[in-house]
């Protein structure tokens, strides 16, 4: 009998803000997963094949630890589908730049380049990557697109994406103490020209864009690394206006940047100013998130997202982050924010590819050990870093 009463008991259900209930979120809702895990159960990565082989969330502590990817689940559940854009969230989405502009994907030939004209191509959207191969460890996922852009030029584009768990100590270059929990997993993300004609700057060239939706705190702040070049740009300030003081401060070789899901604000670093790190703290939770992404060293151009007439379209951003906040209506979609990174314009002969890869990692335990990993990392304590605003 008591054999028979502990089979039939229930599970306990996951807490909301858990891996584990995102996980069984998803296996609910018929929506198929690809899970990567570490050899201890407890480093996860969630991605849905369905959208583009996305990492919607992982974890350091297995199915009862945070889960650090904003996931929209009230959209999600509705289950409805728009023929513009589904925000569906995930801490990295594979898109295809640039989105606005001569050269934009999002945007038809001849028209205007406003919110109600936007649109994402379903192979970026709803449409399914296939699963060429999978392990314990790695994902590999691939795609084809056939997409024109505002000035009418076609492309026929390969996509491909392998998702893999990574040593967090190897990819830092610095010992991981046992106090704290971390996750490494990189992206490498490839386009292929599968038409006859070269891309070249004349037809436009498309750009890998990885944007990721993570979860906003009070206490957590961006902090990006910059190089200082005489006659550059630092950081780009007035995508939605310019940015206040209390949000942006510009100081000690670092952008930092208030996030706190409660103004929309977006900034970015081009070609120049980058360097290949970004990092986020959240001081609440005693979470930092790194991110480390490839940055040619070659001569390149980076294409211009912005919407509308352009003055130069290949002047475009390396690195991006987004605050989420109240549009003019007064709706929110999240509250989330984002830290986007983006490829070279892909200037590629017929059968030549581009890829552009990204390691992600989170971290979280005591403060004080997570800032000797700041210092070895970017040269700055997390003390400083949450005392900027």
């Amino acid at each position: 009998m008591a054999a028979v009463m502990l089979s039939g008991c229930d599970r306990e259900p996951a807490k909301k803000g858990t891996y584990g209930y995102d996980a069984v979120f998803f296996k609910d809702m018929g929506i198929e997963t690809v899970e990567l895990v570490s050899s201890d159960g407890q480093s996860r990565v969630l991605t849905v094949p369905g959208w583009q082989g996305r990492v919607m969330t992982s974890t350091t502590g297995g199915e009862k630890g945070n889960s650090y990817g904003w996931v929209n689940h009230k959209y999600i559940s509705g289950g409805e589908i728009s023929g513009q854009f589904n925000p569906f969230g995930g801490e990295e989405r594979f898109w295809i730049g640039p989105e606005g502009g001569a050269n934009s994907y999002y945007f038809a030939p001849g028209a205007e380049q406003v919110y109600a004209n936007w649109m994402v191509p379903g192979i970026l959207d709803t449409e399914a990557f296939t699963v060429e191969s999978k392990s314990r460890s790695e994902v590999t996922f691939s795609g084809k697109a056939s997409l024109e852009n505002a000035s009418g030029r076609r492309f026929e584009i390969g996509l491909r994406r392998v998702v893999k768990l990574e040593d967090a100590s190897e990819v830092l270059g610095v010992p991981v103490p046992e106090s704290v929990r971390a996750l490494a997993y990189s992206t490498a993300n490839t386009l292929e020209n599968r038409g006859e004609q070269a891309w070249t700057k004349e037809t436009g060239l498309p750009s890998v864009w990885l944007l990721g939706m993570l979860k906003p705190n009070p206490g957590t702040t961006v902090f990006i690394p910059y190089e200082l070049r005489e006659g550059e740009t630092i950081v780009k300030d007035d995508y939605f206006g310019k940015v206040p003081s209390d949000r942006l401060t510009v100081k000690d070789g670092f952008v930092f940047f208030r996030i706190d899901g409660k103004y929309r604000a977006k900034i970015g670093l081009p070609k120049g100013s980058a360097k290949d790190l970004c990092g986020s703290y959240d001081s609440g939770n005693h979470v930092l998130n790194i991110l480390k992404y490839t940055v040619p060293d070659y001569p390149c151009d980076y294409v211009n997202g912005q919407w509308g007439n352009q003055d130069y379209p290949f002047g475009g951003d390396v690195i991006n982050s987004y605050n989420d906040g109240p549009t003019e209506t007064g709706t929110v979609m999240g509250p989330f924010y984002e830290i986007e990174t983006s490829s070279p314009g892909a200037e590629l002969a017929s059968g030549e590819t581009l890829t552009h890869k990204q390691f992600t990692l989170h971290l979280e335990g005591p403060e004080e050990e997570l800032s000797k990993i700041s210092e070895a990392v970017f040269g700055i304590g997390l003390k400083n870093v949450a005392s900027v605003f």
